[in-house]
C-alpha cells in the first residue's frame, strides 16, 4: 500500500512525531510506501508530492513544526480541487490512501471528500485548542499549556514589580481548555473562556479584590472569549480559507477597560503563535506517535472515513463525522472548580 500523508491547518507541536510513527509502523509492520503532500491540502490539489522514507523520519519526534509544511487550503476550491480531480490524481500517482493530520477544518474537508467522493482517507486529530469532541485529548495541547503556563510565571514577576494588572491572551477559538489549564497551573486571578461570557464589572471585581490583597492581578483570556455585551468574538483580521473569522485582540480590548474602571495600570500580552512553536512535550511526542501508528493500521484495515482517537489511555477509532459533529467544550463543573480560585 502507498499512503500519502498531509498536515493541514495551523501547525502544532507533535506533527512530525505523527509522521514518524506512521512511517515506522507502516514500513516495519506492513512494508508500506509513503509520500507526503507538501503544504496540506494544497499539495493534494496541486500534486506537490515528496517521498518519505524511514531515513527521512529519523529523530523526527522531538522536532517542532512539520517537515511537510501546512496551509489552510480548501481542497474543494480551484480548478484542480474537488473529489473527482483528487481521485484522478491518486490513481495516476498510485496512492491508495490519505492520512490527513489536522483539526476541525482539515477533518471536515476529509469527511466531505470521503462522503461525496469516496476518497480513502484516515483522520488524525490535531489541535492545540483540544476542541474536538471525539477525542479526550489531542496532541499539541499539552505543549501549548506548558508554554502558556511559563508565560504566566514570567508575567507575574513583571506585574508584581510594577504593581500592574496583566491580561494574557491565549488561543482558544471556541473552547477555553488552554486558558483553563494554564490559568489554574499558573495561579491566574481570573480565567475568561468562550463558554462563559462575563461582564466587565465582574472582571473588575476580581481585579480589585486582588489589588486589595496587595497583589498584582493577572488574568488569562482565551481569544474566543466574549463580554456579555458582545454578540461575536473580537476579530479584526478578516477570514481564513474556510471563511472563519481570524480571532485575536480581546486582551487589547480588555486591558484599557480594566484600567479605566479600576485605576490600576494595565497591560496586555498576546502569545499567539508562540504557543504553536518549538519542540513538543514528552506527553505530546508519545501521543502523536501512537496516533500515527494507529492511523496506518486503520488504513490497512480500510477503515475509510474514520479518525484515530484517544479514549482514556487507549487509542480507538471513530468516524470523522462524529469527530467534527460537536465541540469538546469546558463543562460547567470544571469552570466552577476553577472559579473558586478567582480574585
Amino acid at each position: 500500500m502507498k499512503i500519502g500523508i498531509l498536515t493541514s491547518g495551523g501547525d502544532c507541536p507533535g506533527l512530525n512525531a505523527v509522521i514518524r510513527g506512521a512511517v515506522l509502523k507502516g514500513v516495519i509492520s506492513h512494508d508500506a510506501e509513503f509520500v507526503g503532500f507538501r503544504w496540506g491540502w494544497r499539495g493534494v490539489v496541486e500534486r506537490d508530492i515528496m517521498p518519505i522514507t524511514r531515513h527521512d523520519v529519523r529523530g523526527l519526534s522531538k522536532q517542532g513544526g512539520t517537515i511537510l509544511g501546512s496551509s489552510r487550503t480548501n481542497p474543494f476550491e480551484g480548478e484542480q480541487g474537488g473529489p473527482e480531480n483528487i481521485r484522478r490524481m491518486l490513481d495516476e500517482e498510485g496512492i491508495d490512501a490519505i492520512v490527513a493530520i489536522g483539526g476541525e477544518g482539515t477533518l471536515t474537508a476529509a469527511r466531505r471528500l470521503w462522503d461525496e467522493g469516496g476518497i480513502p482517507v484516515i483522520g488524525v486529530p490535531k489541535t492545540i485548542d483540544n476542541d474536538l469532541a471525539a477525542t479526550d485529548y489531542s496532541f499539541g495541547f499539552d505543549t501549548a499549556v506548558e508554554i502558556a503556563t511559563e508565560a504566566i510565571d514570567r508575567l507575574r514577576t513583571t506585574a508584581e514589580s510594577h504593581n500592574r494588572a496583566i491580561v494574557l491572551e491565549v488561543m482558544g477559538r471556541h473552547v477555553g481548555w488552554i486558558a483553563l489549564h494554564s490559568g489554574m497551573a499558573g495561579g491566574a486571578h481570573a480565567i475568561l473562556i468562550p463558554e462563559q461570557p462575563m461582564g466587565i464589572d465582574e472582571i473588575c471585581e476580581y481585579v480589585e479584590s486582588v489589588r486589595d490583597r496587595g497583589r498584582a492581578p493577572l488574568i488569562v483570556v482565551a481569544e474566543g472569549f466574549k463580554l456579555d455585551t458582545m454578540e461575536e468574538a473580537h476579530s479584526h483580521l478578516g477570514l481564513d480559507a474556510f471563511n472563519r473569522p481570524r480571532l485575536g485582540g480581546i486582551a487589547e480590548k480588555l486591558a484599557p477597560l480594566i484600567e479605566e474602571r479600576t485605576g490600576i495600570e494595565s497591560r496586555h500580552t498576546v502569545l499567539g503563535h508562540i504557543q504553536r512553536g518549538g519542540a513538543p512535550s514528552a506527553y505530546d511526542r508519545v501521543l502523536a506517535t501512537r496516533l500515527g501508528m494507529a492511523a496506518v493500521d486503520a488504513a490497512f484495515d480500510r477503515a475509510w472515513g474514520s479518525m484515530v482517537t484517544l479514549r482514556g489511555t487507549d487509542i480507538a477509532r471513530v468516524s470523522i463525522a462524529d469527530a467534527t459533529g460537536g465541540l469538546n467544550v469546558v463543562p460547567q463543573s470544571r469552570y466552577d472548580e476553577a472559579r473558586i480560585l478567582f480574585g
